[in-house]
Formats: structure tokens, sequence, C-alpha cells
């Protein structure tokens, strides 16, 4: 199962919006290349709606659980991922698990899914 990393928090809610729809469409492409995918943004974008935190520190049990059950995380790049706490976060438990990372940009093309650049593991 890929793990698939992105950034949210913001204090713009037009913001969050537009990376909930971006992980899903990554989560989307992934998932017609028959990956299994589990994106927390996907996944928790709706559920925050009905008055959840959307910080790492309070989604952090719930993700870190669903790392340790991934074969890989991929970080899918957006803008602000190399500053989001939880994006960071789930890269530093993913090496200390001894899972790959990959990282793809935004428009990244399905055809080239497997060119998607290593590092930690």
């Amino acid at each position: 199962m890929i793990y698939l990393a992105s950034p949210y928090s913001h204090p713009d809610v037009a913001v969050r919006e537009l990376r909930f729809r971006d992980a899903c469409r990554a989560a989307a492409k992934l998932m017609r290349l028959g990956h299994a995918v589990f994106s927390p943004i996907a996944h928790g974008h709706c559920i925050c709606t009905h008055g959840l935190p959307t910080d790492w520190r309070f989604w952090e049990p719930f993700d870190r659980h669903h790392l340790e059950c991934c074969n890989e995380v991929v970080v899918l790049t957006l803008d602000g991922w190399e500053a989001s706490a939880g994006v960071q976060a789930e890269i530093r438990i993913a090496i200390e698990l001894g899972k790959p990372v990959r990282y793809l940009g935004p428009d990244w093309s399905p055809t080239l899914a497997h060119v998607a650049k290593e590092v930690g593991g």
C-alpha cells in the first residue's frame, strides 16, 4: 500500500480545499495504475468538516498507524510540502520504519510514475 503524503494545513480554507483536490487527483492516478493508496488528506478532509482539528498534532497517531501498515510513502510535492510539519514528520517516520520514500510533482504523468525519485530508504 502507498501512503500518499501531501501538505494540508493552512489558515486559508480555499488552500486546504485545493490541497485536498490535488491529493485526490494524485491518489486516483496511482489507483488507475493498480496501486492500493491511502491518502490521509483524501480521507481526513471531509471528516474535519465535522469539527476535528486539521493539524498534525491531532492526526499524528492515526497517520502513524497507516505509515506502519504501508509499503512505501509517496510525497506529493505541492506548494508548501517542504514547510509542512505533517509531511516532514511523515517522511521522518517512514525513514525510521525503513519504508522507501518517493517524490512526485503535482503535475506528474501516470506513465512516468515509475521514475519517481526515491530517497531515504
